[in-house]
């Protein structure tokens, strides 16, 4: 359905002065159905990933290289006219904050039909219909009821549902959920996890699912992808990647998360981020890597296609010296 081609873009200062790789060589593919997680550090290059296969970059980005192919056509190629008739309709977006994406002067029933109204002309009774089978697909109570209600008469929960509620309305193929869950407590989190796996089931959307849990990622997601410095590290089926990481950030991130019951001092990653602006040379994880050797400091690591579909991007995966 989605395949995602050596993607870069770029952020440009005032008179380009400065260039900040934000997405450096992105590639992969999503099937029908299918999930896959993005995950890594704040500033890894996940969500610029994902505007800029839907075309919503701010005005400084720009895609300078690669191809993002959605069922036969590159989105890159298209225009903003062109584009705004795919989102919404074949693919569609459910933002970390539910209060940066509603209106608050608006009703839910508006927020909820203006997909439906736009791209499947939907009109009267038919779009009441619709709004109402929406929301109970999302499980808001009384949709009959909330539908008049507007966006601070919700709780934080049902804001959520009711964003999911607005990404189905244009039936779409493709739904990107960019932190969804990171202003949800621990259980109106798992409800609206359990909510996005039966709307997935029900309507067979495939789903790229961004965040920073890697619980979240076990639960959710078919394939993850590993971001780091505009870069995708390490990519592979959820279960293998977790069982076997084969790249030292990886290992590093799976490291850092709570066991339940163990007592030893979780671990940290040494150091911090790189400066897209001013990445290293070589590999950009070298200067925090606890495994480096002097290679990983002079040259870039090219991708390692290994058994099982998976891909590692690591001079120790190249060169048969990782640890098993």
């Amino acid at each position: 359905m989605l395949e995602v081609t050596d993607l870069r873009t770029h952020f440009f200062t005032f008179g380009g002065a400065r260039v900040v790789k934000a997405v450096d060589g992105v590639s992969f593919r999503l099937r029908e159905g299918e999930t896959l997680g993005l995950v890594g550090e704040s500033g890894s290059g996940k969500t610029t990933t994902c505007m800029s296969i839907v075309g919503l970059l701010p005005r400084a980005g720009r895609v300078v290289g690669g191809s993002v192919l959605f069922e036969g056509e590159d989105l890159t190629r298209k225009s903003q006219r062109e584009l705004r008739r795919i989102r919404g309709r074949r693919i569609a977006m459910i933002l970390q904050d539910p209060m940066a994406s509603l209106n608050p002067l608006f009703t839910i029933f508006r927020q909820v039909a203006e997909p439906a109204f736009f791209h499947q002309h939907l009109r009267g009774r038919t779009l009441r219909e619709r709004v109402r089978h929406l929301l109970e697909s999302v499980r808001i109570p009384s949709p009959e009821w909330r539908m008049r209600d507007y966006p601070h008469q919700m709780s934080g929960g049902m804001r959520q549902r009711i964003v999911g509620a607005i990404a189905l309305a244009g039936g779409p193929r493709l739904v990107i959920a960019d932190e969804p869950t990171t202003n949800l407590d621990v259980t109106i989190q798992a409800q609206y996890l359990d909510l996005l796996k039966d709307i997935q089931r029900e309507t067979g959307v495939a789903l790229i699912f961004v965040t920073h849990n890697l619980g979240i990622v076990a639960k959710m997601c078919d394939r993850v992808a590993v971001m780091y410095a505009g870069k995708i590290i390490e990519q592979g089926p959820v279960r293998a990647l977790f069982d076997d990481p084969k790249h030292p950030y990886t290992r590093a991130l799976l490291g850092s998360v709570p066991k339940l019951g163990s007592k030893e001092p979780l671990y940290a990653i040494a150091g911090q981020p790189p400066n897209l602006a001013d990445l290293p040379s070589g590999c950009a994880f070298h200067p925090r890597c606890p495994e480096a050797v002097p290679r990983c400091a002079t040259e870039e690591p090219g991708d390692v296609h290994l058994a099982g579909g998976r891909v590692a991007r690591c001079w120790l995966v190249s060169d048969g010296l990782t640890r098993s």
